[in-house]
């Protein structure tokens, strides 16, 4: 069974307000006892003294009845310190005074008078006397020779002593009572606020969330990283920590030293979200969202996700390879359709020499093709990759070539297919593109992993590129063709092969054209 918050914080309050009220009363209460017991018993001492030392009480002992004087002078004084008795005795502890005329002549009880009538000593004792326990204050009465010649006692009842302690005791008990319903309040408005910051939610249900989240956070590949209103960093996941090469916590510390470029501290100010923003992080283009965080009205925090652009393009890149070689398909199966009504009209017409002639010719033309490429070439993804383009060359008329010296027996497991299609798609394709206005369009691809690297070569007849655009040729955006999202292509292909360790080279064909070469080291992080 749950117990909920409210309840814990009112028992944990009221067992600590009893037990801290209990404490102090306790103390408090034993106090009090020895204080008023140390007051009465001084003030029962002091009254005795007083007694003690009256002339007219030492004269009346040398007088044939000493009662007759002191048992006014004890009533009196009696009366006026508000004891319960004043008793008055000889040597002989037989009594000259007492508040029961009828007990005077008999002898005092309590066995406590030995100090004062031997030693001649003042004190305080306490002892049960015929009015019932009493504290009492003794004093020794000296007359003018010095001799110890009686004893005034004067005493205040321990049940009277117990009454006033309780009297001052009902105040403290008031006082911790209000305490306590102020206690309870309090928890109550406590409780109540708690509950209102976490958002009406339990104890167990608020870490039901947070290892919810936690789980969340590391499952998901973005980088996630939040800041509050002050731009300290409250929160970042191990995708996010992996991202920005974090190798320590950063809760707590500045965005400004975790994170230099980011925008999160704009967004703080002016509340305004952002969506799928590129930017540069860590030598990586990254796709970034923020988000503020809104409470009462007020922007009090930022939520940024970023994700490597690198994996958002190779799953573009693979997609649009799917669907160039789904066309180029479709194109070389209309083509192929084209021959065979050319064939049957052939046939159907008798010109048997002519449609031997055309299947010879078709026969002699893939089959040099398909040589090279699956014999000479034994990687599958590269076999897909030229097919495929030689589906789009023949679509567009263009004469693709693969060299018959082209050799290649597997590619690098380091170089993942996504790599490898955007490389050789970006390059073919940009060869396809050169030869598009040319009478004759000629295109020849070689491949060879003899030594150290992987070497890939692309020649075209087109009208080549100047010298002087080599430099820009790998920059994002610059493109020497006309129209929009131009100049993504070449730069996406350096990214691949500066990730790879590899060189590029660009240098004008002897018979006019473009020669695209790519040098990629065979072992993972050695560069040429």
């Amino acid at each position: 069974m749950r117990v909920s918050l409210r309840t814990k914080i009112l028992g944990l309050v009221l067992s600590l307000l009893i037990l801290v009220i209990g404490i102090l009363a306790g103390v408090f209460a034993y106090m009090e006892k020895e204080e008023v017991e140390d007051h009465m018993g001084q003030l029962a001492l002091q009254v005795a003294s007083t007694v003690s030392f009256m002339p007219s009480i030492k004269q009346a002992f040398e007088t044939e009845d000493p009662s007759e004087i002191i048992q006014p002078i004890a009533l009196s004084v009696q009366e006026e310190s508000g004891a319960e008795f004043v008793v008055v005795g000889n040597e002989e502890s037989i009594r000259y005074a007492h508040p029961d005329e009828w007990k005077i002549g008999k002898k005092m009880v309590g066995g406590d008078n030995a100090r004062a009538l031997k030693n001649g000593d003042y004190y305080i004792s306490q002892a049960e006397g015929t009015l019932g326990p009493s504290l009492r204050g003794k004093a020794p009465i000296i007359n003018d020779s010095g001799e110890i010649i009686g004893i005034v006692s004067v005493g205040f009842l321990i049940e009277d002593i117990r009454a006033i302690i309780w009297d001052k005791l009902a105040n403290v008990f008031w006082i911790s009572l209000l305490v306590l319903v102020i206690g309870v309040i309090g928890s109550f408005l406590l409780a109540r606020s708690i509950r209102k910051d976490t958002l009406g939610l339990e104890p167990y249900e608020i870490t039901s969330f947070y290892q919810t989240r936690e789980a969340i956070l590391s499952s998901v590949k973005e980088g996630i990283i939040s800041i509050d209103g002050d731009g300290r960093v409250t929160m970042i996941n191990q995708s996010a920590m992996d991202l920005l090469n974090l190798r320590e916590k950063t809760e707590g510390r500045l965005i400004k030293e975790v994170f230099p470029n980011t925008h999160m501290l704009q967004v703080l100010e002016t509340g305004e979200s952002t969506k799928d923003e590129e930017m540069i992080l860590q030598d990586k283009v990254v796709i970034v969202n923020r988000t503020p965080i809104i409470h009462e009205g007020a922007v009090t925090g930022v939520v940024s996700s970023f994700r490597d652009k690198t994996e958002v393009r190779e799953m573009v890149q693979a997609l649009s390879e799917v669907k160039r070689y789904s066309e180029g398909l479709r194109a070389q199966t209309h083509e192929y359709t084209n021959k065979m009504y050319l064939l049957l009209g052939m046939l159907q017409l008798g010109n048997y020499q002519e449609a031997m002639k055309m299947i010879e010719e078709e026969f002699s033309s893939t089959q040099k093709h398909q040589r090279v490429i699956f014999d000479r070439i034994q990687d599958e993804t590269l076999q897909a990759i030229l097919t495929g383009k030689m589906s789009r060359a023949s679509e567009q008329k263009i004469d693709f070539t693969i060299q018959e010296d082209s050799e290649l027996q597997q590619i690098p497991g380091h170089i993942n297919h996504a790599d490898l299609v955007t490389v050789l798609g970006n390059i073919i394709d940009n060869a396809f593109e050169a030869v598009r206005t040319q009478a004759d369009k000629q295109v020849e691809f070689f491949v060879t992993d003899v030594g150290e690297e992987l070497v890939f070569e692309v020649t075209d007849n087109g009208p080549g590129i100047p010298e002087s655009n080599y430099s820009y040729l790998f920059i994002r955006g610059f493109s020497t063709k006309q129209g929009e999202m131009r100049g993504y292509g070449l730069a996406n292909v350096k990214e691949v092969v500066d990730k790879l360790k590899g060189t590029m080279e660009i240098t004008a064909a002897d018979e006019g054209g473009t020669v695209f070469s790519i040098f990629i080291p065979k072992h993972r992080g050695r560069r040429v």
